[in-house]
């Protein structure tokens, strides 16, 4: 137990170090994720197996995930705005920043100055980890759990009122939608439908092969234009070439099959 500590206890005061210090969110990230991990270490060398599950499990591997996952759909390399949005908010964290310390340091030194006695988990895991937990989680501490549910809760949906974002004009209908198609027809001649599918050639379903038009000609709008900057389209003046040597070949045909008629 001694040595698991003095091991497991460094790296997590440097994961914690890392997760404030450190300036890209995906090596904060990953500094947490030490941390969760040592921490599990040290519900294992403790006999919690229950507690050690759980943290591998939910913290490490559902909570940890969800970050990460988010920080793929922002941008790795998405700046952070410095700009202050809340009046006297650094102020405000300051003050909390020294007030969790102080309680650290109290509950600290309570713990270590106090008298050896026998802990309410330690009696409420008398018959067993779960039992236990499940005891003081729905027992004893039942209101603190409930209010830890309700503040979940709140956080989502501030989460979700924080993130919806206000329509500035009213969204089009169908009609709406067509009159435009047909302005922008009118003004510049673009097709008011739908654009021509990729991949109709024969020898080709690749979604960087041009579509043909009824004369034969390459349809370039059938082409997604991401595909069309990386250079990836085929070249259309070879499948123009390929389309009217087609079209020759079977012209022959005709004419030989005519002649022998």
């Amino acid at each position: 137990m001694t040595v698991v500590f003095w091991i497991c206890a460094p790296l997590m005061v440097l994961g914690a170090l890392g997760l404030v210090l450190f300036r890209k969110a995906v090596h904060s990230a990953l500094s947490m994720a030490l941390t969760m991990v040592c921490l599990a270490v040290l519900y294992a060398s403790l006999s919690a197996p229950f507690l050690f599950a759980v943290q591998i499990i939910v913290y490490t591997g559902a909570v940890l995930m969800m970050f990460l996952f988010v920080l793929m759909l922002v941008g790795v390399d998405t700046p952070d705005s410095i700009v202050e949005t809340i009046k006297g908010q650094r102020v405000l964290a300051a003050l909390g920043a020294l007030g969790l310390l102080g309680l650290m340091v109290f509950s600290i030194g309570g713990a270590v100055t106090a008298p050896a006695t026998t802990t309410a988990a330690a009696e409420a895991a008398a018959g067993g980890n779960v039992e236990g937990v499940a005891e003081l989680l729905f027992g004893r501490y039942v209101w603190v759990f409930e209010l830890t549910s309700a503040l979940l809760i709140t956080a989502a949906v501030g989460a979700m009122i924080f993130a919806h974002a206000q329509r500035t004009k009213p969204k089009l209908g169908q009609k709406e939608r067509a009159d435009e198609r047909m302005k922008a027809y009118a003004a510049s001649g673009t097709h008011p439908g739908s654009l021509p599918n990729s991949g109709v050639f024969a020898t080709s379903n690749s979604i960087a092969t041009p579509a043909l038009l009824p004369d034969g000609s390459i349809a370039e709008e059938s082409v997604s234009r991401t595909l069309t900057e990386r250079g990836v389209q085929l070249d259309s003046a070879q499948l123009k070439q390929i389309t009217a040597d087609a079209f020759a070949a079977a012209e022959r045909v005709g004419d030989e099959e005519d002649e022998e008629l």
